[in-house]
């Protein structure tokens, strides 16, 4: 098995690209080591001394490490965690894995809401999976869209460009109800 690594627009976060599906739909953010009990793998890698946080794409595994962690330091580590955990036969998550990830919202904004989301799924998600993360829909508001960074995206330095030159400007363009975008941290 080789896996390859990509660096990211976060200096603290790498994408590793095993080679095989990771998730077959959705995607799963683990921020932390509490709650990623539901993923052995999320499990494996936050063994590493280091990791504080991992995110799995269909087809890659985001990890981020903590500040005075150097990379040299931890990425054969993590390799290893994943070579291991795909060659062991365990399922990556227990369970199911949301498929879209986006907030539900019924109410009197449905329309405009699901035009929101469907330009996140065809032009916005996919262009941050290359990065190795996910933004998804947490909530639209008095013309305010809430959007939730995950995986390379949370904490990255470019994400507040991101979000406000592309993202934003997107959705004013074909949404005129839509006047501005703003990050939630759940």
């Amino acid at each position: 098995m080789f896996i390859q690594t990509e660096s990211t627009p976060n200096p603290a976060t790498l994408k590793f690209l095993p080679g095989q599906t990771v998730l077959e739909a959705g995607t799963a953010d683990f921020p932390s080591a509490e709650g990623a009990e539901n993923s052995p793998l999320a499990e494996r890698i936050f063994k590493v001394q280091g990791v504080s946080g991992v995110f799995l794409g269909n087809d890659f595994v985001t990890v981020t490490k903590t500040e005075e962690t150097e990379w040299d330091h931890v990425k054969p580590a993590i390799l290893g965690a994943i070579m291991e955990h795909f060659t062991s036969g365990q399922p990556v998550m227990l369970g199911e894995v949301a498929a879209s990830g986006h907030a539900e919202h019924d109410g009197e904004n449905s329309e405009i809401v699901g035009q929101i989301k469907e330009l996140l799924d065809t032009r916005v998600r996919p262009a941050v999976a290359q990065d190795g993360g996910d933004i998804t829909f947490h909530g639209f508001e008095r013309g305010v869209v809430y959007l939730h960074m995950q995986g390379a995206c949370a904490g990255c330095p470019s994400s507040t460009i991101t979000l406000k030159m592309g993202i934003e400007n997107l959705l004013r363009h074909y949404i005129p109800e839509v006047t501005e975008v703003r990050p939630v941290g759940i």
